[in-house]
């Protein structure tokens, strides 16, 4: 049972919230849309602005509230969650203007507003209930790479059968743990999928 916890806690961490939208830009990037006509240096340029205010900022800002004893850093209370979310929010808000700044697709900067409306829908949410920030950040991937496939007629069958068997083990994962429950998961997820696809797709 150890060695299943164990393995729950790596797919937790690999596929940690803070890391997906690093994850998703890597994926563009390097995808078979347009945006693989990106030189490298331009693409290393917009994934290290991608990393730095959604990965290391929020994680600074985390470690800083943690000389907080009365901060949980595993972030299991609900009220625990609404200050990192809405730090989360802001450095992605930064991120998004320094992408304005540069000659690049439109879609990356409606991608960073789409995932801050999913951060304030899961920041809402966590005020009264625990929801599961692992699947928004799963199901929100999943969504553009849907919303992309119907927008673009690209074939994306078999990333997303990738992505899905992901969500899967994510979701698995998050109950072995006991971090969230299946109405937590489910919940997680449709809020990222939701949000993600219905804007990259009509916007």
């Amino acid at each position: 049972m150890n060695i299943i916890k164990n393995i729950a806690k790596g797919i937790s961490l690999i596929f940690h919230p803070l890391i997906m939208p690093t994850l998703a830009f890597l994926l563009l990037l390097n995808s078979g849309f347009y945006f693989s006509l990106l030189t490298y240096q331009a693409k290393l340029f917009i994934l290290m602005i991608i990393f730095i205010s959604t990965f290391v900022l929020p994680l600074i800002s985390i470690g800083l509230m943690s000389l907080n004893t009365k901060f949980r850093i595993d972030l299991n209370k609900n009220a625990d969650r609404v200050i990192p979310m809405l730090a989360s929010a802001i450095f992605y808000y930064l991120g998004y203007y320094y992408l304005g700044r540069l000659p690049v697709y439109p879609i990356y900067r409606v991608f960073l507003i789409s995932s801050i409306l999913i951060i304030v829908t899961l920041m809402i949410v966590s005020i009264r209930w625990k929801i599961s920030a692992h699947m928004a950040g799963i199901g929100g991937l999943i969504g553009v790479f849907m919303a992309l496939s119907f927008r673009l007629n690209t074939d994306t069958s078999v990333l997303l059968s990738y992505l899905i068997t992901a969500a899967g083990l994510i979701g698995t994962s998050r109950l072995i743990l006991d971090k969230h429950n299946p109405v937590q998961v489910y919940s997680g997820f449709f809020a990222g999928f939701i949000i993600n696809y219905l804007i990259i797709n009509y916007i």
